[in-house]
């Protein structure tokens, strides 16, 4: 699939727009990104205000990959650490890929460009980033050259009865 990404794009409109729907999307086909379906673009909406508040703070970059006709299918937020002795990596929040673009390598793709750009900050050399356990992700990052580095059991509550792992992964830049 043909997937431009883009690090810090001009927030618009229609990009705010996009990845709001792009958000809904993905969380109504069960992603793990926040939100148990169903949710609304009503209900992502501040989510992502904080993290666009975040960006406009500086705390916080914005990788979105489009498809040719401009239609966001992709994006994560990169959060740097402001903590002296932390500097040196930083954390992707909120790692979407839209249900139609997904088993097509997109996520693959994604999680490179999340790669290179964090290699193109200065002083970064990792990337840490949480996952929902019972989803498989953890072998999905793992497969992106991620490795699980720590777990707290049941952390997450996904609906009555039923909590799930949250698994800390890392990727070591080289």
């Amino acid at each position: 699939m043909n997937v431009r990404f883009d690090l810090d794009p001009s927030v618009t409109p229609a990009l705010r727009d996009g990845i709001c729907a792009l958000w809904s999307d993905v969380s109504n086909a069960d992603g793990a990104v926040g939100f148990v379906p169903p949710v609304t673009q009503d209900d992502v909406r501040p989510e992502l205000l904080r993290h666009l508040t975040s960006m406009a703070e500086g705390r916080t970059r914005l990788l979105v990959g489009r498809d040719p006709d401009d239609r966001v299918l992709a994006a994560a937020f990169l959060t740097l650490n402001d903590h002296r002795l932390m500097r040196h990596w930083l954390w992707v929040y909120t790692v979407m890929v839209h249900p139609s673009a997904q088993g097509q390598g997109v996520g693959r793709e994604l999680m490179a460009a999340v790669a290179d750009a964090a290699r193109s900050l200065d002083g970064i050399s990792g990337i840490r980033l949480t996952c929902r356990g019972g989803t498989g992700l953890s072998r999905f990052y793992a497969s992106c050259g991620y490795k699980e580095v720590g777990r707290v059991p049941g952390a997450i509550k996904v609906a009555d009865g039923d909590f799930r792992d949250d698994i800390t992964m890392w990727r070591e830049l080289g």
